[in-house]
């Protein structure tokens, strides 16, 4: 009897110090598996950008970017910090984690027109009251690459996808979780 108490200390000891292999980290939020690396397609899209919004979930927050056509790459990933297309220069956000987002569409038309200005870089719309996000800021489009910020309260499970319509055009979609 001694000697299995020893055993079965022993190995509530090795859990306990972390000696037993976990598993892989993904979100069970919601019975979500999602992770927090870098997720990324290379193909350049023929649609330009429209529009940004937001809106709230129960298990998490979602980014919308409108196309007036196909979005076909993406890069979205974790960064220290966000920086503006062409001049690299830093792009101030709230928040303790940021998301760099960039869409390889353009946010202007083939004879150089603004096919998405928005009224306050700063602010793309408003995430007051957001469980995850705390900001969205443009960053620029630069050379058929457009680009933003979010600013979210911690470094979270995240997904991407994209969406066709309406019409012909289509939208690209990131979801941060509430929780891991």
């Amino acid at each position: 009897m001694k000697k299995f108490q020893v055993w079965l200390a022993a190995i509530l000891m090795a859990a306990g110090l972390g000696l037993v292999a976990p598993a892989p980290a993904s979100a069970s939020y919601c019975d979500l598996v999602w992770g927090s690396l870098a997720k990324s397609e290379a193909p350049m899209g023929t649609g330009k950008v429209t529009n940004v919004r937001t809106g709230q979930h129960y298990c998490f927050d979602r980014l919308v970017v409108d196309l007036n056509g196909p979005v076909k790459g993406y890069t979205v990933r974790y960064v220290p910090t966000v920086v503006q297309d062409g001049s690299g220069l830093p792009v101030p956000l709230r928040g303790r984690a940021f998301l760099q987002i960039t869409v390889n569409s353009p946010a202007y038309d083939d004879g150089g027109n603004s096919t998405y200005n928005p009224a306050d870089r700063k602010e793309l719309t408003n995430v007051g009251g957001y469980q995850t996000f705390r900001q969205v800021a443009w960053a620029g489009s630069f050379e058929g690459y457009s680009s933003m910020g979010l600013g979210v309260r911690g470094r979270l499970p995240f997904r991407v996808f994209t969406l066709d319509g309406p019409g012909a055009g289509s939208r690209f979609v990131v979801d941060v979780a509430h929780y891991w």
